[in-house]
């Protein structure tokens, strides 16, 4: 009897109509012989909610009080889903994350999952429950409730979905998959059938909202087969028809001559530059920039240091604007006068936009189209990133949307056949 890991998101679990949808969807499933395990996350908003009231009492709520917060949401979601699934007759169990337990480190807002013990979800689904799980979160070694961070309930899933040994881990979202680029901006894009977990791994980390990169990740590093679908469709659907529907995230490589070079266009408007101008060139300075910042767990995007003139350079790169300012405070106190630096400046008015794609192994040409296409639309490049299957640049964000629109375009992606 094969096992499968159904994850919802807020949009699917954003009302009690919508969470009945969703028992139905796992009863369907359920009637049909599989083993069922969910992991839905806060109904829609109730995050934001929780976080707000905590800002109302604290302007920076305590971390670990913020997690406690923070975790209730699941835990309504889930509960609200098992009495649905009772109510249709299914037996039903719900679990917060501590009581499987999902085991964490103790980096509260954005902790990481060490491990799982299945034995207890092994053994109601071996009594042929259906066993719910709160995404998002789990305990640390001293007990204390964590959370994973915004997105965590996906890397939840595809985690359980590993632990478990599932046959397949089906991400429900209110989109039917992965598309060439976000539909909302480019109402051309093609949703891709399938998307190697290379392909989605860098997608994922440039912006697209479709999957967390952890649960990327993570379904890479266990060979999770995983699934993106949406759950906006009736949940009376075929079974087998909805098991094919949505994007699949493959482990093959495709490299026939047909594979296109690009897969998708990617963009992320969550970026923020700063430039620490004229410091020292010598051995070590990016270390002395960048190691106080990732000491305060702050991650770093994309990095250039500019020619050396005079034995002085500049030194930029990007965070997320969410630790903007933290990163700011962390080099006005520990980095500008250790190293003599000239000034600390910033730029919250900048986005990144990718193209990614495994073809372009396989490809010439890339760089210079994608460049190309910039320059005749008039949009300057301020700092490139390059991997093996994707260019990123960052750009002024007010030509986000013109340059997503023009890379589309360019790359043939507007008649892709996905």
């Amino acid at each position: 009897m094969s096992l499968i890991v159904h994850k919802y998101g807020g949009t699917s679990m954003g009302s009690t109509e919508r969470i009945k949808n969703v028992a139905k969807r796992v009863a369907k499933w359920h009637a049909a012989g599989r083993r069922m395990v969910v992991v839905p996350s806060a109904m829609a908003g109730e995050t934001n909610r929780l976080i707000g009231l905590a800002r109302e009492i604290q302007e920076q709520p305590d971390a670990r009080e913020l997690d406690m917060i923070a975790a209730t949401g699941e835990q309504v979601s889930v509960g609200l889903l098992a009495m649905a699934l009772k109510s249709l007759g299914v037996d039903a169990v719900s679990y917060a994350g501590w009581q499987v337990p999902v085991r964490t480190d103790a980096a509260y807002t954005k902790a990481r999952i060490e491990s799982i013990d299945a034995s207890r979800v092994n053994a109601d689904l071996a009594a042929g429950r259906v066993v719910i799980v709160t995404g998002f979160q789990g305990v640390d070694p001293e007990g204390n409730i964590t959370t994973l961070g915004r997105g965590g309930s996906d890397t939840s899933a595809v985690a359980m979905a590993a632990a478990l040994g599932a046959d397949e881990c089906l991400i429900y979202t209110d989109v039917d998959g992965v598309y060439t680029t976000d539909p909302r901006i480019v109402p051309e894009a093609c949703r891709l059938e399938k998307v190697t977990v290379e392909e989605m791994l860098e997608m994922a980390s440039l912006g697209s909202k479709v999957l967390q990169i952890r649960a990327v990740e993570f379904a890479g590093k266990y060979k999770v087969r995983t699934r993106v679908l949406s759950s906006l469709t009736s949940p009376d659907i075929p079974l087998d028809e909805e098991a094919q529907s949505g994007t699949l995230i493959t482990f093959e490589e495709d490299q026939s001559m047909e594979k296109a070079a690009i897969s998708g266009i990617a963009f992320n408007r969550d970026e923020a530059k700063i430039t620490v101008s004229r410091v020292p060139d010598r051995p070590g300075i990016a270390y002395q920039i960048l190691g106080p910042v990732a000491d305060a767990n702050i991650d770093v995007d994309m990095i250039i240091q500019n020619a050396s003139e005079a034995g002085m350079t500049d030194f930029s790169f990007t965070v997320h604007r969410n630790e903007y300012q933290k990163a700011l405070a962390v080099l006005d106190a520990r980095v500008k006068d250790a190293i003599q630096a000239g000034a600390i400046t910033g730029d919250l008015k900048i986005a990144k936009v990718s193209v990614v794609g495994m073809g372009m192994r396989s490809h010439v040409g890339i760089a210079s189209l994608m460049f190309r296409t910039l320059s005749e639309e008039g949009i300057n490049i301020q700092m490139i990133s390059t991997s093996e299957i994707k260019i990123s640049v960052i750009i002024e964000d007010k030509y986000m949307e013109l340059a997503v629109r023009a890379l589309h375009k360019s790359f043939g992606l507007d008649h892709q056949d996905a």
